[in-house]
């Protein structure tokens, strides 16, 4: 084999993968771009989802204790899990409650607003949430488990696919035009190969980045990350970032079955729960009451939102329950994270940890998350993100649109076998590692091999329609039927 042949049948074959890959993430790409987008603002959607309840009177305003018992009565049975500072002190709070009248097994959630003056004010289902909903969506495709394992499916193609369409998109030799920007005179063909080369260079590195940013919550390759971790002792304080959509070593359900634990944690200090008749009964008392934590935690001055949890609830991250007072800055700038704890008896302050107490690892991770949610350096951040989804969608259609148009009626349209096999000795070994290091690609690799070996190519007209024939050799196979 001389050199042009092996060069062309390397080309060939790494176009094949580039198309399939493609072909499977392509769909998965718009979901992702479009929902990520959308997340990006969650700041401002929340503000504006939450407006009705923004710059109200600040006169006569009552304790966070009586902003709590109002809640309670609202809601005959629930019971207080935590109180989010305001933003501003016209602002409602935040006060998050499990409903009662539940089914066994299942919680029911309810954020609900109370203004300065102790009045209810509104109410919304925390998983009914615009964000909510997009989170779900991006996460795991509102389908749970299954959804977070197909969405890290994509993310691993996704990345064969940028790595092979950077082999395409190299110059060798050519000029500027269509490697840095499009020609825009040399015919549609021309135009739609370059808008989609040519983007694709330029979102390359971004791309990379939010999926190796995206790659610690997923439920395989987070899980297995947790465990080199653990084995090696990188971790240091809790992990705040989920694993699958779930707390990192939770079980399924527990980020929402609070009110099952709820129920039986220790009573909370300075609390009171609403019985069903509408009565107040006064749970077991301790000198430090939510007003006095309140207090505290707004001299602090912590990033916005500002969480506060009751000892006896379930630690947000990890197993048990807490059991002192817990304030939290829940900013998605993570680098700007912190967390106080309280002694529930005294008052005083047990412990601090900020961003910069974590593991370099939890560290490192935490900026990528920052960045992926576009919240590390503010608006520009955001607009990063919706320059590199913008970007990925026009990808997309650019190599859809390029697919549609040299499909042929009765095929696949893969790009033809390479007339010679192609020597793929140093892809092979890019191959390896990027199975090694993405757990999942490595499962769809396996599969699909043994799935083309013992089926596919056996079956010749669907061998034929994937183009997995060499075109000789479908030409000798139609000719025969």
């Amino acid at each position: 084999m001389n050199e042009l042949t092996s060069k062309v049948s390397l080309y060939r074959t790494i176009w094949r993968w580039h198309f399939y890959a493609g072909l499977f993430v392509v769909p998965m790409v718009l979901i992702l771009a479009l929902t990520g987008a959308a997340y990006l603002f969650k700041p401002q959607v929340e503000r504006w989802e939450e407006r009705a309840w923004r710059n109200l009177p600040a006169q006569g305003a009552v304790s966070p204790d009586d902003q709590v018992q109002a809640a309670l009565l609202a809601y005959s049975g629930a019971r207080f899990h935590s109180y989010r500072l305001p933003e501003r002190e016209t602002d409602a709070v935040l006060i998050h409650l499990a409903l009662a009248g539940a089914a066994p097994g299942q919680t029911e959630m309810r954020d609900v607003f109370v203004s300065p003056q102790g009045k209810v004010v509104g109410a919304l289902d925390p998983e009914l949430r615009i964000m909510q909903i997009a989170h779900d969506i991006h996460g795991q495709l509102l389908i749970g488990k299954r959804g977070s394992w197909i969405v890290e499916l994509a993310a691993s193609w996704a990345i064969v696919m940028i790595l092979t369409g950077l082999y395409l998109w190299w110059p060798r030799g050519r000029g500027l035009a269509g490697v840095i920007w499009p020609r825009l005179a040399g015919g549609r063909k021309v135009l739609w190969r370059d808008l989609h080369a040519v983007t694709g260079f330029w979102v390359s590195g971004l791309a990379m980045v939010l999926l190796l940013t995206g790659l610690p919550w997923a439920d395989v390759w987070g899980s297995a990350f947790k465990a080199v971790r653990t084995e090696m002792g990188w971790v240091k304080g809790e992990q705040d970032w989920t694993i699958g959509g779930q707390p990192a070593g939770s079980s399924e359900h527990a980020d929402h079955d609070h009110a099952e634990m709820a129920a039986s944690r220790p009573a909370m200090p300075a609390m009171s729960h609403v019985m069903p008749d509408g009565s107040i009964m006064t749970m077991a008392m301790s000198p430090v009451s939510l007003s006095q934590i309140v207090a505290e935690a707004k001299s602090r001055h912590l990033p916005f939102p500002v969480i506060i949890t009751p000892p006896g609830m379930p630690q947000r991250f990890g197993k048990g329950v807490a059991s002192e007072w817990s304030v939290r800055s829940d900013t998605q700038n993570r680098p700007l994270r912190e967390t106080l704890t309280f002694d529930p008896m005294t008052g005083k302050q047990t412990s601090r940890e900020t961003f910069a107490d974590k593991h370099v690892i939890d560290r490192v991770v935490g900026y990528g998350v920052a960045w992926h949610e576009g919240q590390l350096f503010g608006l520009a951040n955001q607009l990063v993100g919706v320059a590199t989804a913008l970007m990925l969608v026009a990808l997309s259609i650019s190599g859809f649109v390029m697919w549609r148009r040299r499909k042929p009626e009765a095929l696949l349209g893969a790009p033809p076998l390479p007339a010679v096999p192609a020597r793929i000795g140093g892809v092979a070994a890019i191959t390896m590692v990027l199975a090694v290091l993405l757990p999942m690609l490595a499962i769809s690799l396996a599969l699909v091999l043994v799935l083309e070996l013992t089926m596919l190519r056996r079956l010749q007209p669907v061998a034929g329609w994937l183009g997995l024939q060499a075109p000789e050799a479908r030409k000798q196979a139609q000719n025969r039927q």
